[in-house]
């Protein structure tokens, strides 16, 4: 028998209303997350990419209960996030940490990076006094920062370093599981693989589970064991990190792996360019949402939304191209 996942969501919603462009005309909605359904083992990496504007960071933001959702479940070692409040929550907060994409803008410019990592552990209550220093230049040494910039201010260090306090400032709390909202986007190729590195060996010292949220499909390769694959709000296929590079089925992530750029100079490779642009999520196509761009297109891909179904083992997706599969006629 399985264990019980870590983490579980299903059918999770978040929709934001936009101002009226008119008196009394109905308020629009921008479908960010629309049906997202999965789970997250304890010690595994999630790794979940898509183009910009997909709804990545948003589902991120809503599974830490930082965005209410607007329908959905959000359990967590069977315990709903959404129906927990105050000091159920706050200690929920402790378990629960994200890593912010900009290191620039999510560190305060005011505060020394003592206090930066260190508050939260006055916050929950565990840690008071001479032992708070203690702790943080304990998890700053853990993510290579030297203790003796702990009463440095951000500005003092570079990209590179900045993501690594981001890091130390989530994990001071000994969490289960850590967002990681597009870690690397932000630096230079060369600081990328040092903080991918970084996360893989903290995941194995602090047997931790993570969601690693990125738009390149070679950087989460690198540490995911299974791989979501969203578009427009929701999740269109997943499996795991060899099945999925092995044989992706949905075209929307063939073309997507088509762009990864290959180190051999000697091997080709197909490149599948899409066309148009990614549809708005105000008014998102009927039918398969990505049919508009699609170059596998049925005439029933417009018509009717595609099942989410399992159709070899533990590799499941969206697209009718596989209702035979599910034992769908056409």
């Amino acid at each position: 028998m399985n264990p019980a996942p870590l983490l579980r969501i299903r059918d999770l919603k978040k929709h934001f209303l936009l101002k009226r462009t008119k008196v009394f005309s109905p308020r629009e909605r921008v479908f960010a997350v629309d049906g997202v359904s999965f789970e997250v083992a304890r010690g595994e990496t999630l790794g979940l990419v898509g183009e910009s504007g997909c709804g990545k960071s948003t589902l991120g933001r809503t599974v830490l209960h930082l965005l209410e959702p607007t329908a959905g479940e959000i359990l967590f070692e069977g315990k709903d996030v959404t129906a927990l409040k105050g000091a159920e929550l706050k200690k929920l907060r402790a378990e629960m940490q994200i890593i912010f994409q900009d290191p620039y803008s999510s560190l305060n410019p005011r505060l020394t990076i003592e206090h930066i990592v260190g508050d939260a552990l006055k916050t929950h209550g565990l840690a008071s006094g001479s032992e708070i220093p203690d702790r943080v230049a304990a998890i700053l040494d853990k993510v290579g920062i030297h203790r003796e910039k702990m009463r440095c201010f951000p500005h003092e260090f570079s990209g590179g370093q900045r993501q690594r306090i981001g890091i130390a400032r989530a994990l001071i709390l000994r969490p289960k599981i850590i967002i990681c909202d597009e870690p690397v986007s932000a630096l230079d190729v060369s600081i990328q693989a040092q903080v991918i590195n970084l996360l893989g060996d903290l995941k194995a010292e602090f047997n931790l589970s993570y969601i690693l949220i990125a738009h390149d499909l070679s950087v989460v390769n690198h540490v995911s064991d299974r791989i979501a694959v969203m578009y427009l709000g929701k999740v269109i296929e997943l499996a795991s990190n060899k099945k999925l590079l092995a044989k992706p089925l949905h075209p929307y992530t063939q073309a997507l792996l088509s762009a990864v750029p290959i180190l051999d100079p000697d091997q080709k490779k197909k490149r599948i360019v899409l066309k148009g642009d990614v549809p708005s999520p105000v008014n998102p196509p009927r039918g398969c949402r990505f049919h508009p761009r699609c170059f596998k297109a049925l005439e029933i891909c417009s018509q009717r939304e595609p099942l989410w179904a399992e159709v070899e083992p533990s590799h499941f997706v969206m697209c009718h191209l596989f209702d035979a599969c599910r034992g769908i006629g056409n």
